[in-house]
């Protein structure tokens, strides 16, 4: 049996909130920890610690155009396709890092998933931040009209 989706979002739960912080936290400290102990140039360091800046920006941006588009509130293409497009980016930034790095391969792979967890969690947080604040906020029937140029 279908059931009908919500009207509104449902207030996230504090324990999906929580596990979402605290993705988010463990994924950058132990990202910015593995950077601090790396036997690599600060440059390469930079580097890495860069693409995981952009690419978290990004997963909020790249969440927020989305989340926006599907409430029917003006989002440019050009706005949601250069979101899409620095995600796409920063990946492959770090593939492109990493398939060069003269690092273990365990190394490696601890960048991967500690960026890929971070990302996600990035986007479950600014999910969970909107829902809280949509949650609170009174509805407002009048749907979003732009203001006309005079």
């Amino acid at each position: 049996m279908a059931y009908p989706p919500p009207s509104s979002p449902a207030k996230p739960t504090a324990a999906f909130v929580g596990a979402s912080w605290a993705a988010l936290v463990l994924g950058v400290v132990s990202f910015a920890v593995g950077l601090w102990n790396a036997t690599m140039a600060r440059s390469e360091k930079g580097f890495y610690a860069a693409v995981l800046v952009l690419g978290l920006f990004a997963a909020v941006s790249l969440q927020k155009s989305v989340r926006d588009r599907a409430e029917g509130l003006p989002v440019s293409a050009l706005y949601l396709g250069l979101s899409w497009s620095v995600v796409g980016l920063s990946v492959v930034m770090l593939v492109i890092g990493l398939w060069n790095a003269t690092m273990a391969l365990s190394e490696k792979g601890f960048y991967g998933l500690a960026f890929a967890m971070t990302l996600f969690a990035a986007v479950a947080v600014q999910k969970n931040v909107r829902d809280t604040l949509q949650f609170r906020a009174p509805v407002n029937p009048e749907p979003y009209r732009p203001p006309r140029d005079v």
